[in-house]
């Protein structure tokens, strides 16, 4: 059955979807197949959702392994994607499938579902719209130790955090306000699980974050026979467990909103409890596949979308896994999102075509400029620059008996405090590469004052400031061309870090009391003082780098880091 249309654009296609199109219908034996599209136009960079609603399925149907909904979408100057749908009910009466124009154009599509003893093919015209919206996220081509979104709107300065729990929360306007809150300070990149399982955050020396009324550390991706057994789920792999799919999509839809991009993580902690149901014996089977395809083709359709494969992959799995399943999420991805995979201090998968990050974790000092200068001279030593991230440092106020060595931040009582944790931020940023950390949890979730959670779930409240320094890094890098700096601390003295773009602009982050850099002999710039943690400025004027031997100095003392702003002027 093809859909009748009511208008013809300019290619010389038929365009819009009149009701023949959004209520598609055909009978069979008395049960009715129906597809529905969720609007007539779309801006690009947004999706259109198609619904397929069967009224009897068979009752020994497995709508998640015996059906299958894909849809082929051709715009008029020739271009085709093939996209893959879904069932979104476990009873087997819906099927949903989303496509996501990556330009403005008149779109033809032709869509299949089958099930044992049907195949059918819905066809139909709808009309993508220009839009400002944000494309996919992706490696600058022109400077790939930075992001930048597909459309080239702008960069994309990574300031991100850890909400690994968020999709616990039984009540979504929990998730919504923390999303709102992450959004108000600066926040535009948030992780996120799909799939973990804890007795509480005394696992990780948490001991304020609890199960509650309002929220669960036991995520059900899976059909699970005891869906509240912590250790024995018994999770059926062939079905998915919608409700908790839906809470996802929710998370995306808002963050979406919110312009922060999620890092959908498939297993955190795998290790634990009746996380994994597949572990080393049955490690990347069929049904794991279908795990990691089933999200493929459920959020690809979001443009504020990456992939990392598993948290802490090394401690359940091998190399020879994270390759194989980084290699099959880049097949399958229709819209190429950022795949990584988080590990420890070495990641393996430097010069994978898969991975378009490199990920790490290395706490406190251990991570800071000097590793992930390290890291930055090595990729380019590979021949394959790509972003560097250390994606986890030690949380706020989190003191478990791991971390760097002992005269670490975590051998001094404050050593993980909001400004600390802020500083080793600076440092990361200062040496070329990205960084991603998590709010105390000292004010817990069903425990203590129960008002938070954190990084185990993403709620905050206003006692919680750390993430307003790192707001202030954010909006001073974004005052920069901070992908044309490169790191140049070679520049300045005294232990101070430098990025610069030599000649025209330079950051500085004096850690010292004093702070001079280097310039071009005869060359005039203004030069502005900056509270890295309150972002207040002070102007101070233009200066010419000839009166001080082709350099510039603070000729003040400084008691805390400060961060200067050296920007070329014309003579």
């Amino acid at each position: 059955m093809n859909c009748t249309t009511s208008r013809t654009g300019k290619s010389g296609w038929k365009t819009g979807i009149t009701l023949t199109c959004l209520l598609l219908s055909l009978s069979l034996f008395g049960q009715k197949i129906r597809l529905t599209a969720d609007k007539k136009e779309v801006p690009a960079h947004d999706f259109i959702q198609f619904t397929i609603d069967w009224d009897k399925p068979a009752k020994n149907l497995n709508p998640f392994v015996d059906v299958s909904i894909s849809g082929t979408f051709q715009s008029f100057d020739g271009q085709v994607k093939n996209i893959q749908g879904f069932c979104d009910s476990e009873d087997g009466k819906t099927y949903r499938l989303r496509f996501m124009p990556e330009q403005a154009a008149d779109f033809r599509y032709h869509i299949q579902f089958s099930a044992p003893g049907i195949a059918r093919t819905f066809s139909g015209n709808f009309r993508a719209l220009p839009s400002s919206l944000k494309s996919v996220l992706e490696v600058s081509k022109d400077y790939p130790a930075h992001f930048q979104f597909r459309n080239r709107s702008k960069f994309f300065f990574w300031n991100s955090t850890t909400a690994y729990w968020l999709a616990g929360w039984k009540d979504i306007t929990v998730i919504d306000k923390s999303l709102e809150r992450f959004a108000s300070i600066g926040i535009n990149r948030v992780r996120v699980a799909i799939n973990g399982r804890s007795e509480g955050g005394v696992r990780w020396s948490e001991p304020n974050v609890k199960e509650s009324d309002q929220f669960t550390l036991k995520l059900n991706p899976w059909v699970a026979r005891f869906p509240e057994s912590l250790d024995s789920p018994a999770f059926d792999v062939s079905r998915m467990h919608t409700p908790h799919w839906k809470q996802l999509d929710h998370i995306m839809m808002k963050a979406r909103q919110l312009d922060i991009v999620v890092s959908m993580i498939f297993y955190v902690d795998g290790l634990d409890h009746g996380c994994d149901p597949f572990k080393l014996q049955q490690m990347g089977n069929a049904f794991e596949k279908m795990y990691y395809q089933y999200a493929i083709n459920r959020f690809a359709a979001f443009p504020n979308l990456m992939w990392d494969i598993a948290n802490e992959y090394h401690l359940f799995r091998t190399p020879e896994w994270a390759e194989a399943m980084g290699s099959f999420v880049r097949q399958q991805d229709p819209y190429k999102h950022l795949i990584s995979v988080h590990g420890s201090g070495n990641f393996p998968f430097r010069k994978s075509p898969w991975a378009d990050v490199v990920m790490f974790q290395s706490w406190d000092e251990c991570g800071g400029f000097d590793f992930v200068s390290r890291a930055m001279k090595d990729q380019i030593a590979l021949g394959a620059p790509k972003p560097v991230v250390n994606e986890e440092y030690g949380y706020e106020g989190h003191y478990p008996p791991w971390g760097c060595g002992a005269t670490a931040a975590k051998e001094r009582p404050d050593g993980r405090s909001a400004i600390n944790r802020a500083m080793l931020a600076w440092e990361i940023y200062m040496a070329g590469g990205y960084q991603t950390t998590g709010e105390t949890a000292e004010f817990g979730t069903g425990a203590g004052e129960d008002s938070g959670g954190g990084w185990i779930n993403g709620r905050g409240n206003d006692k919680m400031i750390m993430l307003r320094y790192y707001q202030q890094i954010r909006k001073i890098f974004e005052k920069t061309a901070y992908w044309q700096m490169t790191p140049s601390s070679h520049l300045t003295n005294y232990g101070n870090y430098c990025l610069a773009q030599e000649g025209v602009e330079y950051l500085l982050y004096a850690r010292n009391p004093h702070c001079r850099v280097k310039l071009p002999d005869n060359t005039r710039f203004s030069v502005t003082k900056i509270n890295p943690l309150t972002g207040e400025e002070t102007s101070l004027g233009i200066i010419d780098s000839h009166t001080d031997n082709a350099a510039w100095q603070y000729r003040l003392q400084l008691n805390e880091p400060t961060v200067f702003h050296l920007k070329r002027v014309a003579q």
